[in-house]
């Protein structure tokens, strides 16, 4: 028997479905400090997907990443060895959920934001009319090439001396703190990004490529334009510039690579077993592609959104204040003719 999704959300007229509740910023922002609050947020905030990161950060450095003395000498190799295994990992990554979510539909529509499903709505705007087979090559043959090679930038700089280099011995309390406000910097980074490729002329040329998957899926999260694909991925190369350590380096740039599948995998929920499932955290940044000028950072970690006019929470007061924006923002234009 499968769960219910009308006990989490409900589903409007068209058969869209949204989550009950409104979305909440981290619950350490709020003054007086509300410790109880912060304490039942953070398990949800290390696991599973921060936990995963870091756990696969890990398996790069003691399993793929070469020696320290290839790093040094910049060649085809080593470099040609990563991408090899990027490309590996990310069809093993997207391709299940794409697979299990999308091609098999083992959920059907059952917590799913958008009703319709990708490969029934064929469009002009994609290789080949297919948003999945667009999206699927603009991965393989821009995105993960360039997630690459930030990551050979950092390893060779690393490598060379040309940046402080910490070690786990020495500085455990610092790496591991850096660890944990590391998900803060991507969200940081990325806000200022997506807010410039946003703007008129940058988004026709750069960011549109990637809002054209208005019902994004798995291969929509790093389905990008080459100049966002870089700089999305650049947020690794941070720690370059903060003392830090190539462990930490490459859980930024898997958080930011493998964890791009969180604003667009879809679906509220992943069901585990009948009665069980995993939330996706995915809503958030459903809503920015719904509605393009909401929620340009992340899920509120660092509420830049909330601070500066740009959240949706989710509800119909959401909505209320987005229009509002909208009325503003036109009389500002009006008023320029």
């Amino acid at each position: 028997m499968a769960m219910d999704d009308s006990l989490y959300g409900v589903r409007n007229k068209r058969g869209d479905w949204a989550p009950n509740g409104r979305r909440e910023i981290a619950p350490f922002w709020a003054w007086p400090p509300q410790v109880l609050k912060i304490l039942k947020w953070l398990p949800g905030y290390l696991w599973p997907w921060n936990c995963l990161h870091i756990a696969t950060a890990l398996l790069w450095w003691y399993a793929v990443v070469p020696e320290v003395s290839t790093l040094k000498t910049l060649s085809w190799g080593w470099p040609a060895w990563l991408l090899l295994v990027n490309w590996v990992a990310n069809l093993a990554w997207y391709g299940f959920f794409e697979w299990r979510l999308y091609v098999r539909r083992a959920q059907g529509g059952r917590f799913k934001y958008y009703h319709k499903f990708p490969a029934d709505q064929p469009s002009d705007v994609f290789w080949f009319k297919s948003q999945n087979l667009d999206n699927f090559l603009r991965s393989f043959l821009i995105s993960i090439p360039l997630w690459t090679l930030v990551q050979v930038i950092f390893l060779y700089s690393f490598a060379n001396g040309l940046v402080p280099w910490l070690s786990w011995a020495e500085h455990p309390v610092y790496l591991v703190a850096l660890l944990f406000v590391s998900p803060a910097i991507h969200e940081v980074h990325f806000y200022v990004i997506h807010r410039l490729i946003h703007t008129p002329t940058l988004y026709k040329w750069i960011h549109s490529i990637h809002h054209n998957s208005v019902n994004p899926s798995p291969w929509s999260s790093l389905s990008m334009h080459p100049v966002e694909a870089f700089l999305y991925h650049a947020v690794a190369l941070w720690h370059l510039v903060i003392p830090s350590n190539p462990i930490v380096a490459l859980f930024q740039l898997h958080a930011a690579g493998f964890g791009a599948i969180n604003g667009h995998i879809g679906f509220e929920k992943l069901e585990l077993t009948e009665d069980t499932a995993m939330d996706s955290h995915a809503y958030t940044h459903y809503l920015h592609h719904k509605y393009f000028e909401v929620n340009f950072g992340g899920d509120g970690l660092v509420p830049l959104d909330k601070w500066l006019g740009t959240w949706h929470d989710g509800t119909k007061e959401g909505d209320r204040l987005m229009q509002a924006r909208y009325e503003r923002k036109l009389a500002r234009l009006n008023a320029l003719k």
